[in-house]
């Protein structure tokens, strides 16, 4: 509201600085939460599908933190599953073969 009156005003009044300055501040402070919930949100889930603690993703509100997250993801074994690979697919035989049964064993006649 205050940033809303001083762009009302056509001079300058030094006497409503602070309440600009608050107002300032509080967008600031509104738009910093949101970038941290946009960041937090995806990282908690590649931290998850990594293998490691969501909790980590937590790192972000620290400074410099989401460099440390971002070094420990990069340079880590991921704990998961490697997808195979299209090389190693066999592709099926074609005309499709008759299963082969292993022979029966040949006993002795008496």
């Amino acid at each position: 509201m205050c940033l809303a009156l001083f762009l009302q005003q056509t001079q300058f009044n030094p006497e409503n600085m602070p309440g600009m300055i608050a107002g300032i501040m509080a967008i600031y402070f509104i738009f910093l939460i949101g970038i941290l919930v946009v960041v937090t949100i995806p990282l908690w889930f590649i931290c998850k599908k990594a293998g490691f603690s969501p909790w980590l993703s937590l790192l972000n509100i620290v400074p410099l933190g989401g460099l440390i997250l971002l070094y420990v993801l990069a340079f880590s074994n991921w704990n998961v599953v490697p997808a195979p690979r299209m090389g190693m697919y066999q592709p099926p035989q074609y005309p499709p073969q008759p299963p082969q049964y292993p022979q029966p064993p040949q006993y002795p006649q008496t």
